[in-house]
């Protein structure tokens, strides 16, 4: 036995647990998946309960959830980031507590009270769905993005500033990679709250699984509420196993 081959294996063994690790979500969501599958199976289902529980519904108001999902978050990466980088900035001192209040309040307010309030100025649908939700999930992108570009090491920005570098390529090249795992956790935990609170567009007529949810309270359907609940669930893990996945393969090398 060499010597290569002995210090080669305790690199091996963290790999594959940390493969392992990545794939118990997915198999836990496929078994809850099916575990739900097979028990609306055994049911005896009324006409109502069957116009809410067929392929066709659930694969529509699965679009609809994660449609919802992913545009308020895409609207949450353009805002928060670019706030955050400003934030972050020992210049805009006097800003940052305006930014940082703008980013509190859509968690300050209860998510049904914000809604209500959008519907008010704007009606139903999906466009106020949308709000409501940026408005709820900015907050931790924006914070963690803060974080992650003021905890860079000065002497790596002083160094890349000698090497002649501009504000700008410091910026890109420099302090966003390095902050990428923060800016990712944040992102991760925002992705996790829009999906629950996604499921509040039902009452905007903006569809997603939180119609299932409501329409089984409003007609005492309790299989109906238990699919829209399980299911929303199974959608905020698999975001959040698929956010876990971006962080371990965007995070810079030697981080």
């Amino acid at each position: 036995m060499t010597a290569e081959t002995i210090t080669a294996r305790p690199v091996r063994a963290p790999r594959r647990r940390s493969g392992l690790r990545h794939l118990f979500t997915p198999a836990a969501i496929l078994v809850a998946l099916l575990a739900l599958y097979a028990w609306v199976g055994t049911l005896e289902l009324d006409s109502i309960e069957q116009r809410s529980l067929n392929q066709a519904v659930i694969i529509a108001k699965a679009i609809e959830h994660v449609q919802m999902t992913v545009v308020a978050t895409a609207l949450v990466v353009a805002i928060a980031i670019p706030l955050g980088i400003v934030a972050s900035r020992a210049r805009n001192r006097f800003v940052t507590p305006i930014i940082l209040t703008a980013g509190n309040l859509g968690q300050a307010i209860p998510s049904i009270g914000l809604l209500v309030l959008c519907t008010f100025l704007m009606g139903v649908g999906f466009q106020t769905a949308l709000v409501g939700l940026v408005a709820y999930a900015v907050l931790p992108v924006l914070r963690n993005t803060m974080v992650g570009v003021q905890q860079i090491d000065p002497a790596l920005v002083e160094a890349a500033r000698g090497m002649g570098m501009t504000k700008g390529q410091i910026l890109r090249r420099v302090e966003l990679k390095l902050a990428v795992p923060a800016i990712l956790a944040g992102l991760r935990t925002a992705l996790v709250l829009t999906v629950g609170v996604a499921t509040l567009g039902a009452f905007v007529a903006a569809g997603g699984f939180g119609e299932l949810i409501i329409n089984g309270l409003k007609l005492n359907r309790m299989p109906v509420t238990i699919v829209g609940a399980v299911l929303t669930a199974c959608v905020a893990f698999l975001i959040d196993w698929l956010g876990g996945l971006a962080e371990t393969l965007l995070k810079p090398r030697g981080m």
